[in-house]
């Protein structure tokens, strides 16, 4: 088991981890997830001894890594796929990782036909593509036969049967009670993967729970409903049943292609009000969040990244006379209220410090409560209020 208590790490004025505390148990694969710059890779470093934290403590199995006897048998790591000697070749690179911590030169075979890549294990790696260096960075992490493992970003650069091969090898790991702590950005594969999850926002802790949970308290199920087409008997009908279903507690909102969102009502109760309007209904069908949006919807206001659009100025060519500008394709879900929300005020819990409840509204609010402090210029004070000071710039290695 891995235990973080009260682990935070600072770089001079930054702080990439504040106050991080969570369990990642055996028998279960815990998914690692938060937006770039959130700390992630910082606190993997600081579990593996990479990195000494500024405050707190982390241990494995009741003991700092540093403290393990023979860790790589205890404790494997993919955290960078091309962290080796290009020049060797696969097999020479395992070959020297099990000299180094007294692994049988049997195991090397092993472990390179677990992740495929037997056929090139006379191959150095340097010529390897991005897959083939993920395959092989799961091998050394495998390598010991590890009780617990770590892995950040195992199925970049894998193709489809690649991907499935490591979701499958993920819960085989944790079927046979190992621990298995792994980030991904890809929330579609950590649905499928993982049944725990630890989310963390700018170094602070904000969610830790299951997949289930999550999804439950950040997102909202909704039903969607079609009534047939018209250009008079569709929206009288849209109307007629709009106003069935408001009067009877549930919200309605238009979607772009003319059905409706409903909220508030469960769909044996729709249908009835539906057959009580006399409305003839054409779908009539439930929508359970994705993993995706109820991340989205927790993390909005922890993003410290964002795009802006391009403007494109001044590479515009006229259009030539008589010529009709291209029509604008819509995006689905774009301009829908409510589509990435932010969740309401977590409720507090017993048993839970309402300072950690306070924490993380902030967080979910956008603002970072440990930011260094700014000083503030020399000169005269300024005749306007000052503008709120950014939250702190995060380390190359925290994501």
């Amino acid at each position: 088991m891995i235990e973080a208590v009260g682990l935070t790490k600072r770089y001079g004025a930054k702080t990439a981890v504040y106050n991080l505390s969570f369990q990642v148990r055996p028998g279960t694969v815990t998914g690692f997830l938060g937006p770039n710059g959130s700390g992630k890779s910082t606190t993997m470093r600081m579990i593996l001894g990479l990195d000494q934290p500024s405050a707190g403590h982390v241990t494995i199995g009741g003991y700092p890594y540093n403290k393990l006897p023979n860790a790589p048998r205890q404790v494997g790591a993919l955290l960078d796929a091309k962290a080796m000697h290009g020049g060797r070749a696969a097999r020479n690179h395992l070959l020297c990782l099990a000299q180094l911590a007294g692994i049988p030169a049997r195991r090397v075979d092993e472990v390179l036909g677990v992740v495929g890549l037997q056929d090139v294990a006379k191959k150095r790696s340097k010529g390897f593509s991005l897959g083939m260096g993920q395959r092989l960075g799961i091998a050394a992490a495998l390598l010991g036969d590890p009780q617990v493992l770590l892995f950040d970003e195992p199925v970049n650069g894998l193709d489809p049967e690649g991907i499935l091969w490591v979701r499958n090898l993920m819960k085989s790991l944790a079927a046979e009670g190992r621990t298995v702590f792994v980030s991904s950005h890809l929330m579609s594969e950590m649905a499928l993967t993982a049944e725990h999850l630890i989310v963390i926002g700018r170094g602070q802790l904000m969610a830790d729970m299951s997949v289930q949970e999550f999804i439950a308290r950040n997102s909202a199920d909704f039903a969607r409903v079609r009534v047939p087409d018209g250009p008079d008997a569709g929206g009288a009908a849209r109307e007629k049943l709009t106003a069935a279903l408001t009067e009877a507690g549930g919200q309605v909102l238009p979607e772009q292609d003319g059905a409706l969102r409903v909220t508030g009502l469960p769909l044996p109760r729709i249908s009835d009000l539906a057959h009580g309007a006399d409305v003839r209904l054409w779908e009539l069908s439930p929508h359970q969040a994705s993993l995706e949006e109820a991340y989205m919807r927790m993390t909005q206001g922890a993003v410290d990244y964002r795009s802006t659009t391009d403007q494109r100025a001044g590479l515009q060519q006229p259009l030539p006379p008589g010529a009709v500008p291209p029509a604008q394709m819509p995006v689905p879900g774009q301009g829908q209220s409510g589509w990435y929300a932010p969740p309401p005020p977590q409720p507090h819990q017993p048993g839970q410090p309402m300072q950690q409840v306070q924490q993380v509204q902030q967080v979910q609010q956008g603002h970072n409560p440990y930011a260094a402090p700014q000083q503030p210029p020399a000169g005269p004070a300024p005749t306007t209020a000052p503008a709120p000071a950014p939250a702190p710039t995060m380390d190359k290695d925290a994501r």
